[in-house]
């Protein structure tokens, strides 16, 4: 089982970021937190890297569903999709599959809520 789903684009990084948010955003969910991955390596190690940025989306209803029935289910939380720039200059836009990440969770309450994340996060993808 993969534990994410992904696609290839072709348009310039930051417009892909832009879309991303906006398909994230028509699917409930914000973007909390931002991580450009290539400027804090080159900051921290002094080690250039391709553009990498990680999107830490929350749908809140999900979100307080899920913390109703796993108390440490934040651990899990917010779900990550990234965006990375390939070899070829195209930008490749992934997100994690809720279900894989679930499956270390041994409470089967949470499996509707991962399926409906899961079907919100692939159209995501899909519309990018």
């Amino acid at each position: 089982m993969s534990y994410y789903f992904n696609k290839i684009v072709d348009m310039p990084f930051e417009q892909a970021i832009e879309r991303v948010t906006a398909e994230l955003k028509k699917e409930g969910f914000g973007v909390l937190t931002q991580i450009d991955v290539k400027e804090t390596l080159k900051k921290k190690l002094d080690v250039d890297f391709r553009k990498y940025k990680i999107l830490g989306a929350c749908n809140p209803n999900f979100a307080f569903q899920a913390l109703q029935k796993e108390d440490k289910i934040g651990v899990m939380l917010p779900c990550n999709v990234i965006l990375q720039e390939t070899p070829d200059n195209k930008i490749e836009v992934a997100a994690v599959d809720p279900i894989a990440s679930m499956a270390g969770v041994e409470n089967t309450d949470l499996a509707d809520i991962a399926t409906q994340v899961q079907a919100k996060l692939k159209r995501v993808i899909d519309g990018v």
